[in-house]
Formats: C-alpha cells, sequence, structure tokens
C-alpha cells in the first residue's frame, strides 16, 4: 500500500510586478459595503517593502491592522507590506435646498420609532467610535425633555457650555467630541415644561447658535416618535441621513418601520438599522436565548431594501458603562462589544460614502387620484 504526500497548497512567496499589486488590490473587497475598491490606491515598492496608501470618503483608522493582514495574505510577496489610511470626508448631499450649517460637514440623525430601544446609548457609542476611527465628531441631544447625553459622556452636574461673543454656546468637549445638549442649559430637577413651538424653537437654538469646530459629523440624538422635532430637523435642517434603532420585538419593529416611512418621505436617507438587544448572553453559562425575538431587525431592513449596520447583545455592561459616563467604546475599547460598534460607524461612513447613496437624496416624484 502506498501512500501520497501532500504538497503545500500555497504557492511560494514572490514579487509582484507593481500592476500585479495594483490589480490585486482594486479587485478586494471593502467589507465595509461589499463592493471592490477600486482605483483607489497609491504603491511605492523598493527591494524590501510595498508602502500602500488606502485613499477613502469615510474613516477606518481602527481597521488598518486587519486590512493589512489581509492585504499581505492577498498578495503573498516576499517584502513587507506598510499601509497607511488617507481619510477625507466630503459634505454629501442633503433633502432639498436647504443651507449647510455652520463648521459641519455631515448632519446624522438616530432615530427610533419608541422609547427603550437603546437609542441614545447607540448614538453615544456610534459617535465615539466614529472618533475613534479618525473623524471629528459631534453630538447634539435632540430630545429636548429627556436629554440623556450630557450623563452619558460623563459631564459633572452643572456643566455649562462658554459664550462666544455673547451669542455662540462653545460645546464642552468629552473623549474628544463635541456635546451640546439641553442638559447644560436646564438643571436635572427642572423638568422642561413647554408645547411643541418652544420645542421646536430650543432645538433649533442650540444647534444653530453652537459654535460647532470643523466636524465630519454631528449626530443628532433624536426623541422617540415622529413629531414636532423631527419634521422640524427635516424641513430646516439639511440632513445626509440617518439611523434607525430598533429590537427585535415586534411592537418595536413596528414603530421603527414608521421612522423609516417617515425618513423616506421628506427625502432623507435611510443609511442603516442597528438591531439592539437581538440576543441575551448568559454571563454565567453563556447560553445565547432571543428573548426578544430573532432577526426582526433584518427582515425589516429587507423589506425597506437597506442594510443592517449592525447587531449588540442585551448587556449588561453597556447600560452599567453608559449610566456611569464612561460608555463601553472608551471604557473596553479592545472589547467585543466595542468591536461590533466600531465596524459599525464605517459601515455607516461607506454607506453615506457611496456614490449609490446620492441618489436617495434626489426628491421623488409621486401622482394620486387626490
Amino acid at each position: 500500500m502506498t501512500t501520497q504526500t501532500h504538497t503545500d497548497d500555497h504557492q511560494p512567496k514572490q514579487r509582484l510586478l507593481d500592476s500585479q499589486i495594483q490589480s490585486h488590490l482594486e479587485s478586494l473587497i471593502d467589507e465595509n459595503n461589499g463592493h471592490a475598491y477600486g482605483g483607489v490606491w497609491t504603491i511605492k515598492t523598493d527591494a524590501e517593502r510595498i508602502m500602500l496608501t488606502l485613499h477613502l470618503g469615510y474613516p477606518a483608522e481602527q481597521e488598518k491592522a486587519s486590512l493589512e493582514a489581509r492585504i499581505k495574505r492577498e498578495l503573498n510577496d516576499s517584502r513587507d507590506v506598510l499601509l497607511e489610511i488617507d481619510c477625507q470626508v466630503e459634505r454629501h448631499a442633503t433633502q432639498g435646498n436647504i443651507t449647510g450649517l455652520q463648521g459641519v460637514k455631515n448632519i446624522i440623525a438616530v432615530a427610533s420609532g419608541k422609547g427603550g430601544v437603546g437609542k441614545s446609548t447607540t448614538t453615544v457609542n456610534l459617535a465615539l467610535a466614529m472618533a475613534r476611527e479618525g473623524a471629528r465628531v459631534g453630538i447634539l441631544d435632540a430630545d429636548i425633555y429627556g436629554p440623556s447625553q450630557g450623563m452619558m459622556m460623563g459631564f459633572a452636574d452643572g456643566t455649562r457650555p462658554q459664550v462666544r461673543d455673547e451669542k455662540m454656546f462653545v460645546p464642552p468637549v468629552a473623549y474628544g467630541v463635541q456635546v451640546m445638549s439641553m442638559a447644560f442649559l436646564t438643571t436635572k430637577d427642572t423638568p422642561v415644561a413647554w408645547r411643541g413651538p418652544m420645542v421646536t424653537g430650543a432645538l433649533m437654538q442650540i444647534l444653530t447658535q453652537t459654535d460647532w469646530s470643523d466636524l465630519d459629523y454631528l449626530f443628532v440624538d433624536m426623541p422617540p416618535g415622529t413629531g414636532d422635532i423631527q419634521l422640524t430637523l427635516s424641513q430646516k435642517i439639511p440632513v445626509a441621513g440617518s439611523v434607525i434603532v430598533t429590537t427585535p420585538q415586534d411592537i418595536a419593529l413596528l414603530d421603527a418601520r414608521r421612522g423609516i416611512e417617515m425618513f423616506n418621505k421628506v427625502n432623507i436617507p435611510v443609511l442603516g438599522l442597528v438591531e439592539n438587544m437581538s440576543v441575551h448572553i448568559c454571563s454565567n453559562c453563556g447560553h445565547h436565548e432571543a428573548i426578544f425575538g430573532e432577526e426582526g431587525g433584518v427582515s425589516l431592513a429587507k423589506e425597506y431594501n437597506v442594510g443592517v449596520l449592525g447587531k449588540l447583545p442585551l448587556s449588561l455592561a453597556i447600560r452599567e458603562q453608559s449610566d456611569a459616563g464612561s460608555p463601553v467604546v472608551v471604557s473596553a475599547p479592545e472589547g467585543d462589544i466595542a468591536a461590533i460598534y466600531q465596524s459599525i460607524a464605517r459601515k455607516l461612513g461607506a454607506t453615506l460614502a457611496s456614490p449609490q447613496n446620492e441618489q436617495f437624496a434626489m426628491p421623488t416624484i409621486g401622482m394620486s387620484d387626490d
């Protein structure tokens, strides 16, 4: 009986021509949008190194190490591979012909149809994740009645914005992120008992009278529902896109559907959906249980042809760290949950920067018998 010897399936390493390197890189898939990178590479080579610069329209600094490893495997070249990522975030199309906001390139609305689905927690961790990717980021807490971003970002009670030229608020900064909230203008023991016009007026004031400093992205933490503030945002503020936060629960999905419909009607593209509390992981035995249902967010995303940016577990750490003013992205940046938020941030940036996204910002024309 004879035995067969198996040779190594991998080809021996060699030195590729620059044109061959370019071909490999252009066909490499960008995992943040599912498309080939194309001709966004600058290549320099010498006898020992392949030096690459990847030019992107969205920040992806936290992906550099894993992408560099992917490239090394793809090229299988004997030389060292050194990667740099050059990020240039542009101002993207918005609804209508609304004048852009001074100091802000792109406004992203983070919304949910109902409360209790983790929208504010998603906003704060998404903003911090985007900042870790290399962007300049701000947060506007648009929940006038129940502002929470001040606490989540660790600001002390009584924090107040400085005032410049007697008319502009200078936003306080935490973890490198500029933040403006109604919580900075009231006390925690003073409820805001205002009617609709006063609320929308307050929103416009803190948005337009805040001296935002050269932001790539301003995340707006929306109040739940589809009321006055949402309509004001769509009519008066140039919004580049929105993110819908939901849970797999049927009632949450019903309200999330209303949120998607609202943004569609006002020509603000829904850039993706985040499914919170998708699964509970037992802290003792590690058992996974979908206590709020399974794949509800995925089904809703397919129905409206939007992407699922990410799915987050029901986690005690997420809640505890947010309540303590040290969100999980900064308190445990190397953990699995932070990695999910980083992935969501990159996918969001890539979706907004995609040429396919710009078509969704164009007005639609419909006909009816009414």
